[in-house]
């Protein structure tokens, strides 16, 4: 009994000290936010250029 419960201890002190994997994560944390950003600002752009198409159409209308 006492060794399996060794065993599970060492399983789960590995378990939480491996980095493995962690690299993917951050790449992910890092991509949405620059999703976030980017879909954000482009809001702002397309309300800019819809602002600017309405005037010169009405300048040529």
């Amino acid at each position: 009994m006492n060794n399996i419960l060794a065993t599970l201890y060492i399983r789960f002190q590995d378990l939480t000290t491996d980095e493995q994997g962690q690299d993917l994560t951050e790449y992910a944390l890092m991509l949405s936010l620059i999703c976030l950003a980017l879909i954000s600002g482009i809001s702002g752009i397309a309300t800019a250029a819809n602002r600017v198409f309405s005037n010169i159409s009405s300048s040529l209308a």
